[in-house]
């Protein structure tokens, strides 16, 4: 495991493409995000091409460090909106940015597929690849639910290059508040609701059967 360039290293052969395009986006996504959001994203990289080799899946590693590296941006100012779910705000900027740089469509909606549903637990991992190693890796740097599949060497050389926070939990619950909770109306039914039930006493959930017993039927 060895350090290779500047936000790049190697751990088991994986690394970041030497592209323009990936260089471009470690560029755009260092400009834009919190360093604690850019080195998350970074490790999602690593994480989620690491549980590509693990699994034995071919991938597209340029694709795959386009969903890790964007799967936030959603929660940044210049990128949130008012009314969507930050999932698909990140996965709209990254389907922009690779409009831009002619990517094919095909590439650019399997990227904005696996922003979108990274925070969608047990759909992902039947889907492509890409899709799937992007929320691999976020539930490993988040949620830590495949940590022992990872060996000490590489825990330690992923978060030697891209340090976590001393309060890494604490932190990235705080971001996930600070990046939403101008929306709560777009945590209807997912993950996110935790996060302002946990920062905010005074927000009130949404309610699935709620919602069918207000509606205009009848019966």
């Amino acid at each position: 495991m060895t350090l290779a360039a500047e936000n790049t290293f190697t751990v088991r052969g994986v690394e970041i493409p030497d592209t323009r395009l990936a260089r471009e986006i470690t560029e755009l996504v260092r400009d834009t995000e919190s360093p604690l959001l850019f080195h998350h994203s970074s490790r999602v990289y690593y994480w989620g091409a690491l549980a590509g080799k693990q699994r034995g899946l071919k991938f597209d590693r340029e694709l795959l460090y386009a969903g890790a590296m964007f799967h936030d941006m959603g929660l940044t100012p210049a990128h949130g909106s008012d009314h969507e779910r930050f999932e698909v705000d990140g996965a709209n900027a990254a389907r922009d940015f690779l409009r831009s740089r002619r990517i094919g469509q095909d590439d650019i909606d399997t990227v904005w597929t696996a922003i979108a549903l990274h925070t969608t637990p047990g759909i992902p991992q039947h889907m492509h690849p890409v899709v799937a190693l992007v929320t691999a890796g976020v539930e490993m740097d988040v949620l830590g639910l495949t940590y022992a599949d990872y060996s000490a060497a590489e825990r330690e050389a992923v978060v030697h290059a891209h340090p976590r926070t001393e309060r890494f939990k604490e932190d990235i619950i705080q971001a996930f508040y600070d990046g939403i909770k101008h929306k709560p109306d777009t945590t209807f039914g997912n993950v996110k609701a935790d996060v302002l039930a946990d920062k905010d006493p005074h927000f009130k959930r949404g309610n699935f059967c709620s919602v069918i017993r207000a509606s205009a039927w009848r019966g």
